[in-house]
């Protein structure tokens, strides 16, 4: 009997047991989960606060492009070239162009050309380019040539800021756009006095650039604010050591930087795939005085107001009378105008916007209003100036 009973107590401890390790299992499932959740929910945050790089902010001092410019003349068009009567530079560079070459006109001749034409050819230089690599060119008209489709531009030096040759320009142009003319009518699809000439240019001399030069960088901000700043210098220092970035003002970071050139360019590259956490900036609204556009970034905030906004509406019509004078009176007939002058104002009910901090808030309230872009410039700049709108006002 006791022999039962024992037995009967032994499995209920081996039962307890085996539910207090299940308990334990649970327990340290959970407790994994919970550590799992906040692993994620941090490299969420961290994500969500870091979602800049600095490459996305900032540049080389010195790694940037440099602007060519050269004038070119280009032949082959189907008569739609410039007229020399209206664009004499035009004929004046064709005879200097045949001098060149060995043709020597007689004095005096006026060559009326109709395939040829003037233009400016334009592209950028990018940093680090060497001699022997091409660039992509714009070619634009000068004269009053009606189309450059199907014209090929003639080998044409490309100048920078300082009068030095850096690329040269030649080949067949590619034009974008399409047109046709008979009967005196005509139409026009897009752009016709322009074009492109892919891989046109050669480059024949590289720039210096000063990447190299000194032990130190200077970082950028493509806008001046001191809070990117500080938090750029503060990200390479975290990552590299203190004492290797220092924001020198609200735009320039001074950086300690390797002397070889392997090791500095690995240097920055590391550097400028770090993130940051953005500042929002200055609260702003762009508005674009000739097309009425406005844009606003997301630090922009309203306070409560009250607008009333309506149209007003000038409508002036005007209606010929004939005076005709009795038979026999020796008048003369008159044409006179009786002008109908109407004034109508619509709208006026005052409205009351609420304060919102948030962009998509600002919008709607200014929904409300149901006023036209041209309109709304004008709410903007009575609500700037009465203090409820909180941002900067530039108009374009």
């Amino acid at each position: 009997m006791n022999h039962l009973i024992e037995t009967k107590r032994t499995a209920k401890a081996i039962e307890l047991d085996q539910k207090q390790l299940v308990v334990k299992r649970q327990a340290r499932l959970l407790s994994l989960m919970f550590l799992l959740t906040g692993l994620l929910m941090f490299g969420l945050l961290q994500s969500a606060n870091a979602n800049t790089r600095i490459r996305d902010l900032t540049s080389v001092q010195g790694v940037r492009d440099n602007q060519l410019f050269g004038y070119g003349i280009v032949v082959g068009l189907d008569g739609t070239g410039d007229q020399t009567t209206q664009t004499p530079f035009t004929s004046q560079s064709i005879v200097t162009m045949l001098q060149q070459n060995g043709v020597v006109l007689p004095p005096g001749v006026n060559l009326q050309l109709k395939n040829v034409a003037s233009v400016m050819v334009t592209t950028n230089l990018p940093a680090f380019t060497q001699p022997g690599q091409t660039l992509d060119v714009t070619v634009s008209s000068m004269g009053n040539a009606k189309s450059l489709k199907g014209g090929l531009l003639l080998m044409t030096p490309l100048k920078g800021a300082d009068g030095q040759v850096y690329a040269l320009a030649q080949g067949n142009l590619i034009v974008g756009g399409a047109g046709a003319s008979a009967g005196g009518s005509s139409t026009t699809v897009n752009h016709l006095s322009a074009g492109r000439v892919p891989n046109g240019a050669l480059v024949e001399r590289a720039v210096a650039s000063p990447f190299l030069q000194g032990d130190t960088l200077q970082l950028e901000l493509h806008a001046t604010d001191f809070s990117n700043a500080n938090r750029v210098a503060t990200a390479i220092n975290n990552a590299f050591g203190l004492g290797i970035a220092n924001a020198v003002n609200g735009r320039t970071i001074k950086i300690r930087a390797p002397a070889s050139s392997d090791d500095r360019v690995a240097f920055l590259s590391k550097i400028q795939e770090l993130s940051i956490d953005k500042s929002v900036g200055a609260a702003r609204v762009i508005v674009n005085a000739r097309t009425g556009s406005v844009v606003m970034n997301q630090a922009v905030s309203l306070e409560s107001c009250a607008v009333a906004h309506g149209n007003l509406t000038v409508k002036i019509q005007s209606t010929p009378v004939i005076s005709q004078p009795a038979p026999f009176s020796q008048g003369q007939t008159v044409q006179t105008e009786v002008a109908d002058i109407q004034i109508s104002e619509s709208g006026g009910q005052l409205i009351q916007l609420k304060g919102s901090a948030q962009l998509s808030d600002v919008v709607k309230a200014l929904n409300t209003l149901g006023a036209t872009p041209t309109d709304l410039v004008s709410i903007l700049q009575a609500m700037k100036t009465a203090g409820s709108l909180k941002a900067e006002l530039e108009v374009i």
